[in-house]
């Protein structure tokens, strides 16, 4: 399984962004082979609208099967659930804190947005 962790830097000792649509980049860690890569967002950072949208497209075409972020506004909700691609919301401080969070069980998915949409 393919898992897209939003990042404030490119490797796992990054930070968490709380952001989905509007974060620097995604860590795309493979569950399968414990490979990971750096997914890039910049091109939805400063977008005016459409941000979580035109982000979760993105994530989609990596092959992600599941998201960990801090927050997901309603339009990237919508988007990633049409996708079938889970989402949990995450408060650890780094990436590979929310990886070992997710796999030790300790998130679960959300079944909303947590946030308006554009905050």
């Amino acid at each position: 399984m393919k898992i897209a962790i939003s990042a404030q830097g490119q490797d796992m000792n990054s930070e968490l962004d709380p952001r989905f649509g509007r974060t620097s980049g995604f860590i795309i860690y493979d569950t399968q082979t414990r490979e990971s890569s750096f997914l890039a967002n910049t091109q939805n950072m400063q977008a005016m609208q459409g941000a979580g949208i035109q982000t979760a497209q993105n994530v989609a075409q990596a092959g992600a099967e599941a998201v960990i972020t801090g927050h997901v506004g309603p339009k990237a909700f919508a988007a990633l659930q049409s996708g079938g691609i889970a989402i949990y919301l995450c408060q650890e401080p780094t990436v590979q804190d929310a990886l070992k969070a997710f796999v030790d069980n300790r998130l679960s998915p959300t079944d909303s947005a947590d946030k308006p949409g554009h905050w």
